[in-house]
């Protein structure tokens, strides 16, 4: 007879059934989760929690069937959420991550790992990138599957590394041992507005995607929300050759261009993301108008402008616009199509964030599976281009990135929540 939990399972097999059948009929799997912190509105709050009390998919509640069993929470502010989750959920907190992964014991006893290096009191080194432990979780988590003669699925939230040389080194790895390796963030796996996706095998010539927040830290995600769009354009992804990062009048000088050859954007591709946007800024008493240029300048005080060329020629801008949207919009221009393709990435509000859902949704795939459904190494290229970008900010110039060849093929279906 099938107890309650595995029948919340069963029941809620939204995510992609015939994935999920045989995971559903099967022992429940053990889950550790090693993170920085655990504290509202934090990303362990918005992943760790969905394996604890489940979300939605489709209409119906869904249920994990995964038990998490084992935690390591580097820090504990005042406000920590892991000790009274510890208690409600009976997962115990362990001191060192190799104690957690083995539960206390001398051998590696989860099935899978989730990962979590976001948010926490880190040092910010002198170009302004977070240095938060990453690498040196992954390393840990590796140091016991070495030890112990297993590897289990694991999934690492948002970039890899802030150094490029640690995020190629955590994928070689991973690729090395046979980890069935997850990453990244919400962007590409949240509802769309429309629920549309790039052609596979589209010839591209532009992309562009206007969104909010500050660099190293949303940057990651307005990238990846350009990665998995033009990752699907013809001959698949090829890597990136230059990285050009500007910031306040510069952007604005950039946009007065008119187009990418002149050291600036198609301006068809940001009309065409702003009509997306659902958070367009207005003066006051005003409705859904669009901005004029003056308008832009004077309620977006600090634009940030990154500029990039794939190896196979595409063009690719992002814009950070505080103060102009409050969400991430995308353009494309694809041939045989006389207008941008172009959508909204769209992200619920707090408190219930269904997009993390979608990501998670993703990573119990990989941990039952042991497969992931999208390749890593679209995270590897969107950690890249967060350096890079981040590097050239500070230099005040172009950077080369023969380095950031990286090359692999796009999943044909696509991933992303449409229902």
């Amino acid at each position: 007879m099938l107890d309650r939990r595995t029948f919340l399972g069963a029941v809620g097999g939204g995510l992609a059934a015939s994935s999920f059948s045989l995971a559903d009929a099967a022992p429940r799997k053990k889950l550790a989760i090693v993170t920085t912190e655990w504290r509202y509105p934090t990303h362990a709050w918005h992943m760790g929690e969905r394996f604890l009390a489940g979300y939605p998919i489709e209409g119906r509640w869904h249920q994990p069937p995964l038990d998490v069993v084992a935690a390591y929470v580097d820090q504990q502010p005042d406000n920590d959420l892991s000790r009274g989750r510890s208690e409600e959920f009976g997962f115990p907190i362990y001191p060192t991550i190799a104690e957690a992964l083995r539960c206390g014991g001398d051998k590696l006893a989860v099935d899978a790992v989730l990962v979590i290096g976001e948010h926490g009191n880190y040092p910010t080194n002198e170009i302004g990138q977070k240095l938060y432990p990453r690498y040196e979780f992954f390393k840990q988590v590796v140091d016991v599957f070495q030890a112990d003669g297993r590897s289990v699925p694991m999934f690492n939230d948002k970039h890899l590394s802030w150094k490029w040389d640690w995020a190629k080194e955590m994928v070689d790895t991973a690729r090395a041992m046979d980890i069935p390796y997850l990453a990244g963030s919400s962007l590409p796996v949240t509802w769309r507005m429309p629920s549309i996706d790039m052609p596979l095998d589209a010839e591209v010539d532009e992309v562009l995607s206007v969104s909010i927040g500050s660099i190293d830290s949303y940057d990651f995600h307005a990238l990846e929300a350009i990665q998995c769009m033009a990752e699907r354009r013809k001959g698949g992804e090829t890597g990136v050759a230059w990285v050009e990062a500007l910031r306040g009048d510069a952007v604005w000088e950039a946009m007065d261009t008119g187009s990418w050859q002149k050291g600036g954007w198609d301006p068809e591709l940001f009309h065409s993301c702003l009509c997306r946007s659902q958070t367009l800024a207005q003066p006051e008493t005003f409705s859904h108008r669009y901005p004029t240029t003056d308008q832009m300048t004077q309620w977006v005080k600090d634009p940030v402008m990154y500029r990039y060329q794939y190896n196979d020629g595409l063009r690719a801008t992002m814009l950070m616009m505080n103060g102009l949207v409050g969400d991430f919009t995308f353009a494309a221009r694809v041939k045989g199509r006389s207008q941008p393709l172009s959508t909204l990435f769209y992200l619920p509000p707090v408190p219930n964030v269904v997009y993390s859902a979608a990501l998670m949704s993703n990573a119990e795939q990989t941990f039952l599976t042991g497969k992931a459904p999208y390749p890593v190494e679209r995270t590897l290229l969107t950690s890249g281009l967060v350096e890079a970008n981040i590097q050239s900010l500070h230099r005040g110039r172009r950077v080369d990135t023969p380095y950031m060849n990286v090359q692999y093929d796009a999943p044909r279906e696509s991933t992303f929540w449409r229902s």
